[in-house]
């Protein structure tokens, strides 16, 4: 059965038995949450930020779209001082069940608050928001068609006018045989997240690509038990392409944003106090317990903050006041 991309994905992330509704991330790459404690930490920094800016209100949201199993609510609301963490309204929002252990000051939610004020983080959940592909031929782009069993693919009809659009100003294609993932889902998924914004910030964080150096033959992949594998729409792996992040900015201006910020992750989370610095050598000698702790800390931030992997991530931070 011959499907567009978007409806492939769709089922096969998140349908009865999609991956995403039976599986953790976790349990197939290695995210930023898992990679180091330091990324709740500056996500806690942000979240203080965050609270000034809105005036210290009696309930401040935290908000993790995408939330996986609720590792990083759950780390932020262990480190936040007591005050803070009295204050929270904490929502977890996630299509899959929430795990056993949940703590009870989090609501396990499918979509975003109505209304929210305070911080909203959307960590490698864009990516995941099924797309439509397309490749140009000489009479124009046209859609990708997929069998979802085999991952075998053909050429389908012209895109809706919309898509045709987002092409045109977003992702052009210069020559037959280029390929792109049609983010405009995307753009529409973001801009629903800002428009809940009260008065505080959305962050986007993933894998990214700017209008100026798309990749000529898109992004699509598969990842199954920490590897790559062949992007089959079946149900049994990850499906994700990168994501247009410009794209999305622009559409969470629209939704009401008022500033932007388009970064990546390495420089976001240093300006967030994350360097990656080892320790002094002399502290190996007068504490070698703590020199251990210290460089094993430094690690971590590093894998955070390394330019050729999670800390070439874009990041995307919008307010809305």
């Amino acid at each position: 059965m011959w499907v567009t991309w978007r409806q492939a994905m769709q089922q096969a992330l998140y349908g009865d038995d999609g991956f995403y509704i039976r599986e953790r991330p976790s349990g197939h790459f290695r995210t930023s949450v898992a990679a180091s404690p330091a990324f709740a930490r500056a996500v806690l920094r942000l979240l203080d930020t965050v609270d000034q800016a809105v005036g210290h209100p009696r309930e401040l949201d935290l908000v993790d779209v995408g939330s996986g199993d609720g590792a990083l609510v759950a780390q932020v609301l262990d480190i936040a001082a007591p005050e803070l963490a009295e204050r929270l309204r904490v929502t977890a929002v996630e299509l899959s069940p929430p795990p056993g252990d949940l703590d009870k000051r989090v609501t396990w939610a499918c979509s975003p608050p109505p209304d929210v004020t305070g911080l909203v983080i959307a960590n490698e959940w864009l990516d995941n928001v099924p797309l439509e592909v397309a490749e140009q031929t000489p009479e124009g782009p046209r859609l990708v068609l997929v069998d979802p069993e085999t991952g075998e693919e053909r050429l389908g009809g012209p895109p809706e006018e919309a898509d045709a659009r987002w092409l045109a100003r977003w992702w052009p294609l210069r020559r037959a045989g280029m390929r792109a993932e049609i983010g405009r889902p995307r753009d529409e998924a973001w801009a629903s997240v800002v428009g809940r914004l009260t008065r505080g910030l959305a962050v986007a964080a993933d894998y990214a690509h700017p209008v100026d150096n798309r990749p000529p033959y898109g992004t699509l992949m598969g990842y199954r038990d920490g590897a790559c594998v062949p992007a089959i729409p079946d149900g049994s792996c990850d499906i994700t392409a990168h994501v247009a992040l410009d794209a999305c900015a622009a559409a969470g201006e629209r939704a009401g944003a008022i500033s932007t910020t388009l970064t990546t992750q390495r420089q976001a989370l240093r300006d967030l106090g994350v360097s990656g610095a080892r320790p002094a050598l002399t502290l190996a000698t007068t504490d070698p317990a703590g020199y251990l702790r210290a460089l094993a800390r430094a690690s971590e931030e590093a894998e955070l903050i390394d330019p050729a992997g999670l800390g070439g991530f874009g990041w995307l931070a919008q307010w809305r006041r």
